[in-house]
């Protein structure tokens, strides 16, 4: 890649919302598009990018890379003739060229008020899900021992996009529901296309024959109406309740409940026994400890081995 096509990616695309929000199933729809290419997970550029818009130290930021899982699949070269912004921008066009396709985008969770600050232009999908499938989503990945907890991820996000929606022009972001891209995936889908100045492409809806992912099946929405006790559709709603308001979904109808600072403790508690026990089971006691250890003492050369083998048995379980 030479210097001028570093310039080429002035209005890349990003798609963003909390995890369990169903970004992965959007992102294989617009991925099968004859004429869009995208970036799974894309945080790694932003993570270590300042609030205040500072750029990572270049030489840390190759080190952290090295045992980034996420980052190591997607076999982008770095160029370290290139400073923060034409590096993390050279993974899109590196994307692109791949592909050769039109548009190139990436999904985000975390931090996405900090892509304008390395693109001014960037343009925006933004799907929202009910936060009560999404709290009960993040337990089931072993992320929260709760629906308390578990709401949080979604929480961030929505507070999140409320800030860095005022800060750019309606012509530049497109709102979603994640229920409405299920029940009419080919209207959504055509919205989302014409936003992108594309025609809708029939093959969006292909991705069921080459990913474990099925076709959008609108018996799977709204789980939580059947799975989730009235405690914790009241602990989720004295959390969420103002913002699944203000996105269009309705309330249970049942009193709204006080969280006491003791029971907000007692929760807290069993989420980190949770999360810990998750994490022994899938990586085993020894290495655990052995983690554990490494970070509380610093000792760098053995975090990244760890972190390395870490890497390697989570893919084996998101695969």
């Amino acid at each position: 890649m030479n210097n001028n096509d570093i310039s080429i990616i002035s209005q890349p695309i990003f798609l963003v919302g909390a995890e369990r929000s169903g970004t992965t199933l959007l992102r294989l729809m617009l991925s099968d598009h004859s004429q869009i290419c995208w970036c799974p997970e894309f945080e790694y550029v932003v993570d270590k990018f300042g609030d205040d818009g500072i750029a990572p130290n270049l030489d840390q930021y190759y080190e952290w890379l090295e045992t980034h899982w996420i980052f190591q699949a997607t076999d982008f070269i770095i160029n370290q003739s290139l400073d923060y912004n034409e590096l993390v921008n050279s993974f899109l066009c590196q994307q692109l060229e791949r592909e050769n396709k039109k548009i190139v985008g990436a999904t985000v969770h975390r931090h996405f008020d900090r892509l304008p600050k390395i693109w001014p232009d960037a343009r925006f999908i933004h799907l929202i899900r009910d936060g009560r499938d999404v709290a009960r989503s993040c337990i089931g990945m072993g992320w929260s021992g709760n629906v308390w907890t578990g709401v949080e991820r979604w929480l961030e996000a929505e507070c999140l996009w409320n800030q860095l929606k005022n800060t750019i022009t309606p012509d530049r972001y497109i709102e979603i529901i994640y229920e409405d891209l299920i029940t009419n995936p080919v209207e959504i889908l055509t919205k989302i296309c014409h936003f992108l100045g594309l025609e809708y492409d029939q093959s969006m809806l292909n991705y069921a024959q080459h990913t474990t992912y099925d076709l959008p099946d609108p018996k799977l929405i709204n789980q939580w109406r059947k799975k989730m006790s009235e405690d914790e559709v009241q602990l989720v709603e004295s959390r969420i309740g103002h913002l699944l308001k203000d996105r269009g979904y309705e309330l249970s109808g049942l009193p709204h409940r006080e969280v006491t600072s003791s029971r907000q403790k007692q929760l807290r508690l069993q989420d980190w026994l949770f999360r810990t026990q998750f994490r022994v089971k899938r990586f085993g006691l020894g290495l655990f400890l052995a983690d554990y250890v490494s970070r509380k003492l610093r000792i760098k050369p053995l975090q990244k081995s760890l972190q390395l083998k870490m890497n390697e048995i989570t893919t084996r379980y998101i695969k």
